[in-house]
């Protein structure tokens, strides 16, 4: 999305953009897309703001719909499983290439490397939730922008009395917006359940589903890579919707599909029907459809409610330091995220010793990484090669 709008079309410029996606990531769920209906808005109105939002997921997850169709069906077989275990080190290289570009681009001060780097070793060591996380590096940074405001000579007034006035009638909209808004997105909410309660002989599970998903946008805080963790934990151990290892296989489909990483819980939710109605890719795909629905639909909510306040917010020092500290919080999250995927990658055995390093995985990763970042080669060319190795791998094994 950088690429292609602050470097490519120049459509927003980079302190805009950052500063988005900054508030992104402090709203419950799925930042990519509230990114993208925040950026909508801002260059076409309202309108933009659906267009963009919608338009950013629907592709996506008419892909992953079928290759979810066509996993449930063929998953079991041997070149199946080899085109996974392709895909795996160039899923790995794709995270550890985006986790370089965030901090090359976002993390430009030695507090926010401090911060990131406390945040990893709670998350990683310690186990503390990401929203605990959050919270503190909040708190840290208005303290901390708040010894730098005191320390400061002098503090203008007339802006001061302005900004109020102005804070004042934010205020009044925001609060006619979100009666509108509200109104309108819980009767699309409704309208799916509503239809399954008079039509479905298993409405308990629908209802556990939707209330599931929604109540994921509404308390994940950080963006994907804080959603998945907590969805993969639930949907595995919890519900027991798919197995832990259909589960990395999920979030393989995803990084290698266009679209948004998040969109993998339209692969849960597709695995959560198929298994609960023994099979029925119709119902999987019922369930893929109002997973996405109940998702996504909350981004629109936070982020026409929350627009007023974004322009409002880039001139507040203090607001753009805390938001500085969000973006190391979730590049931690991000860095916590992939240990979890290389150990899952690379120590197939769960030994963590030298023994119980795939070779073949890491040489994978490693080539895809030089393929990606060195050469510039495009991502669907590196995909495609990582299945080639896999299948090359499962025929030699013939």
């Amino acid at each position: 999305m950088h690429d292609g709008l602050v470097e490519r079309r120049r459509w927003i410029d980079n302190e805009t953009f950052f500063h988005a996606l900054a508030h992104c990531m402090i709203l419950p769920g799925p930042e990519a897309q509230q990114l993208a209906i925040y950026l909508g808005w801002k260059l076409n109105g309202a309108k933009g703001g659906i267009v963009a939002g919608t338009l950013f997921v629907l592709p996506s997850m008419f892909v992953l719909l079928a290759l979810s169709i066509v996993y449930a069906l063929l998953g079991n077989r041997p070149w199946i499983i080899a085109i996974f275990g392709g895909l795996r080190p160039t899923v790995l290289a794709l995270i550890l290439l985006a986790l370089t570009r965030l901090a090359r681009r976002s993390l430009t001060k030695p507090i926010e490397w401090i911060v990131a780097c406390g945040a990893f070793t709670a998350m990683f060591w310690l186990h503390v939730s990401v929203p605990v996380v959050m919270v503190v590096a909040v708190a840290f940074g208005l303290i901390l922008s708040r010894f730098r405001r005191d320390s400061a000579s002098s503090v203008p007034t007339a802006p001061r009395r302005v900004n109020l006035d102005a804070n004042r009638e934010m205020r009044t909209q925001a609060l006619k917006s979100f009666a509108k808004i509200t109104i309108t997105g819980l009767g699309i909410w409704l309208i799916p359940l509503l239809a399954l309660y008079l039509s479905s002989q298993d409405f308990p599970f629908w209802t556990q589903l939707g209330l599931f998903f929604t109540r994921t946008a509404f308390v994940t805080v950080g963006g994907s890579y804080t959603i998945i963790p907590y969805v993969a934990l639930a949907a595995v151990t919890k519900y027991h919707w798919l197995s832990q290892q259909q589960m990395l296989d999920g979030f393989a489909l995803a990084e290698t599909t266009p679209g948004p990483l998040i969109i993998v819980v339209a692969f849960v939710g597709f695995m959560a029907g198929f298994h609960h109605f023994h099979g029925s890719i119709v119902m999987g795909t019922l369930a893929l459809l109002l997973t996405t629905l109940y998702t996504f639909l909350p981004c629109f909510l936070f982020v026409f409610v929350g627009t007023p306040f974004v322009a409002w917010t880039q001139e507040s020092r203090s607001i753009k330091a805390v938001l500085s500290l969000v973006i190391a919080v979730v590049f931690a999250a991000m860095i916590d995220l992939a240990t979890f995927l290389a150990r899952g990658i690379l120590l197939p055995s769960g030994r963590s010793t030298f023994a119980g390093v795939d070779g073949i995985a890491l040489a994978a990763t490693g080539l895809s990484l030089y393929l990606l970042g060195r050469l510039k080669i495009k991502v669907g060319i590196v995909i495609a090669l990582g299945i080639g190795l896999g299948l090359a791998g499962w025929l030699l094994r013939l």
